[in-house]
């Protein structure tokens, strides 16, 4: 069963969790129980493919509501790509997230997501609207992941002036099911708008739900790679690894957190953030104060000014949040503290990293990733021997521009990405204010 982060809402099932997105509270739904791995059952990962890995975990889940066979179809049409762990020095690699459709790891949590509702909305005879904020990369994984599914439209809100040209295109050129809305403003006024429209009584007939990190739908497929990354690095049973996590709205560090929570023996989280520096704040004050507007960083998917998935990481150590940043119980921040390590680091910083990986070890890292491999170094400082795994989150020829500019040539286009320049784009301009929004919604109903 699955509860609010804002106590008021009724505890519902999985599927419940799912489609509904966010709770009619305004909270995030978190399960009331996180199962456990049995003894030995991480060990015998070693030999299994990305998608049977998957498919173990998610029916860690799923028992009771989704059968075997069906998740690991689920699984094996999710997980149909690579995924590279590149050793780098000593027992310190980075986990390559890059290798799906869109190029980035926001894939690994849309695919299933999109099959899994698509799973239970067929049971149901149902439609429904996806209504998704993006900051870069979950808009194009979104689009992509239901593009086509005739049951199931997409709205993907986007600030126009800072995601790439080419992670526009991926979400702009699709068309069909998919419409995509360019906002004069920031990521967090996309999210606002979109977690408005969810308490927006007179918008219940649209049946909305969404695909954001908001939705635990996401943050069950992101717990899986941790699982992978440790079952085929490990050189013992229990030998503990350490994770750096590129953090913008905490969806994949939370998807970290459950896995360790369901045993994975990890050391220490790595909360690794540009310059939106509010929670590495937090962890040395004690005090949170979200920082508004969120400032335009070169990783701009982390332009993340109050992640919301800090109302699940306050649940998880006994603390609440509310959906606008307003803490209203403390959690336990020296548990907290032993599993979390955060820093922030600059542009500045984040370009050096790009140049310094590339000298050193031939290692190419785009914005998000270097900022992941940074915070890494700064971290391990005297730590030689230890595992530890840095999650490289998108291709680096999705920032073209960054990567000449540092290194002085274009880095390879995967096939994903080729193309892109010569096809029609299908978007609108949105003001930002909530009623352009709920009018063009509106028109859609």
């Amino acid at each position: 069963m699955y509860e609010s982060t804002n106590r008021a809402s009724p505890k519902v099932s999985f599927r419940e969790a799912l489609i509904g997105g966010q709770a009619p509270d305004r909270g995030l739904y978190v399960p009331v129980e996180i199962p456990r791995f049995g003894k030995g059952e991480i060990e015998s990962y070693n030999g299994l493919e990305y998608h049977e890995i998957a498919h173990s975990v998610a029916m860690k889940f799923l028992e009771g509501e989704v059968p075997s066979g069906e998740v690991a179809r689920i699984a094996r049409e999710a997980y149909d790509f690579e995924v590279p762990i590149e050793h780098v020095s000593e027992r310190s690699y980075v986990m390559r997230l890059d290798r799906g459709p869109t190029a980035s790891f926001k894939d690994f949590a849309a695919r299933m997501m999109a099959r899994l509702m698509q799973y239970f909305l067929r049971l149901d005879e149902k439609e429904i609207l996806i209504l998704t904020a993006t900051s870069g990369d979950t808009g194009s994984a979104v689009a992509s992941a239901f593009h086509g599914l005739d049951n199931i439209r997409v709205v993907v809100l986007f600030p126009k002036r800072e995601v790439t040209d080419r992670q526009r295109r991926q979400m702009t050129t699709l068309g069909g099911n998919v419409s995509t809305l360019a906002l004069d403003g920031k990521f967090d006024d996309c999210q606002a708008l979109v977690k408005q429209a969810f308490s927006d009584k007179e918008l219940t007939y649209l049946n909305l739900s969404s695909a954001n990190s908001i939705n635990f739908g996401r943050l069950l497929p992101q717990s899986v790679y941790y699982v992978y990354a440790w079952a085929k690095l490990h050189k013992g049973a229990g030998e503990e690894i350490i994770f750096s996590v590129p953090s913008g709205n905490f969806g994949d560090l939370m998807g970290g957190l459950i896995a360790k929570r369901m045993g994975l023996p990890v050391s220490r989280f790595i909360a690794a953030t540009n310059e939106n520096d509010e929670f590495p704040r937090f962890m040395q004050s004690g005090v949170y104060k979200p920082l508004r507007p969120s400032r335009a960083c070169i990783s701009n998917a982390m332009n993340v000014g109050h992640p919301s998935n800090l109302a699940r990481l306050f649940h998880m150590y006994g603390g609440w949040m509310s959906e606008s940043g307003l803490v209203k119980e403390q959690p336990d921040l020296a548990a907290m503290r032993a599993d979390i390590w955060s820093v922030s680091v600059s542009d500045d910083e984040t370009r050096r990293t790009i140049v310094d990986a590339y000298k050193r070890h031939k290692l190419l890292l785009e914005p998000h990733g270097a900022v992941g491999w940074a915070a890494l170094n700064e971290y391990m400082r005297g730590g030689k021997g230890t595992l530890a795994v840095s999650l490289e989150t998108a291709d680096p020829a999705k920032f073209p521009d960054e990567i000449v500019s540092a290194l002085g040539f274009e880095p390879p286009l995967p096939r994903s990405l080729s193309g892109l320049e010569g096809r029609r784009e299908y978007v609108s301009d949105l003001g930002s204010d909530y009623g352009s929004l709920k009018e063009y919604l509106k028109r859609m109903g």
